[in-house]
């Protein structure tokens, strides 16, 4: 049975490490309430009651694999400012290890939100892009080369914030291969794309593409499931990654893989208040199932339970296993 085999996978997430790689951004949140419009300009005031900070982008990704019982490290870039230091400070109240990251000379990324009686009113964010220096890139490197055959999956988190480059990809896709030649097992390659970079992902285990970034990619309008498939195959064959998930928020997710059919999973969102960081829990969540075992389609129902709760919550949210595990358990 499908939910029994799921809930014996998960239970070996605890023994499986994922190495994240990817844009690292600090999620502002100001909580408060609006109760009156401005004087001075047609826009709510709010009142701030909490503020609070968390770990976004590839670091959100960490996040929830350390939520979900798994293992995990991450590497990236930060600033040498108070953001970069509270990333360093997060990252190590998880109890993960910070070798893998890199203080570099550009702020580290901070994505402000401010929000009222549950829903967003503005974001704003204040950041620095393009590619990393030659400097932070050989401190990647050498980490990456050090450490990636201690990994059992390795997922690429990329907000196209300048982190992941064709460099470091090529890079990366030698050191997988040596790893998997060498020892003689699979270590899945999990990407999380934005459309710009989709070039230096080829021959990726699995690509997670939302909706609009999957027309973006295959320059074709999803408008039905033969577009929906049309779409999935032209990424699947411009890249030669083994397999296509395409997450459509409340339609669920779509599955291409290899020459199969397109395999639909229906959400399980009960309702859905915040996506924020939903894309995240879903990348968090198929890394640690195929480094556990999973076959990519268990791998897919799980990261679909894991989105519908995560869209239940407002804020960057995560999972916890006990949470999936409900989930899996109300299903049957």
């Amino acid at each position: 049975m499908i939910d029994q085999l799921l809930e014996e996978r998960l239970a070996r997430c605890a023994d499986v490490r994922v190495l994240v790689i990817g844009d690292i951004i600090i999620d502002h949140f100001l909580w408060g309430t609006a109760s009156r419009i401005s004087p001075e300009a047609p826009v709510p005031v709010v009142d701030v009651h909490r503020e609070d900070l968390l770990l976004g982008g590839g670091a959100n990704v960490l996040r929830n694999i350390i939520s979900l019982g798994g293992q995990g490290a991450l590497c990236g870039i930060v600033g040498d400012d108070v953001m970069g230091r509270k990333v360093i400070e997060l990252v190590e109240q998880l109890g993960v290890p910070t070798e893998g990251l890199v203080t570099g000379k550009r702020p580290t990324t901070v994505k402000t939100r401010v929000v009222a009686q549950g829903q967003q009113v503005v974001r704003f964010d204040r950041e620095q892009t393009g590619l990393p220096s030659k400097h932070s890139l050989d401190a990647l490197l050498r980490y990456l080369e050090r450490y990636i055959h201690t990994f059992d999956a390795v997922m690429v988190s990329d907000y196209a914030k300048g982190m992941v480059s064709e460099q470091l990809m090529a890079r990366l896709h030698q050191l997988l291969y040596t790893v998997r030649n060498r020892e003689q097992r699979p270590l899945p390659l999990i990407v999380d794309p934005k459309p710009s970079n989709i070039h230096c992902f080829v021959g990726a285990t699995v690509v997670t593409p939302n909706h609009h970034e999957a027309m973006q990619i295959a320059g074709l309008r999803i408008e039905d499931e033969r577009s929906l498939m049309a779409a999935a195959r032209h990424i699947r064959d411009d890249i030669g990654c083994e397999a296509v998930l395409v997450t459509r928020g409340e339609a669920g997710m779509a599955l291409l893989q290899g020459d199969d059919e397109l395999v639909t999973i229906p959400t399980t969102a009960k309702e859905v208040y915040d996506v924020t960081g939903a894309g995240d829990t879903v990348a968090a969540t198929l890394a640690l199932g195929l480094a556990a075992g999973c076959s990519m389609r268990e791998a897919a129902v799980l990261a679909n339970h894991a989105a519908g709760i995560v869209v239940g919550k407002v804020g960057t949210a995560c999972v916890t296993a006990k949470e999936l595990r409900a989930a899996i358990a109300a299903a049957q």
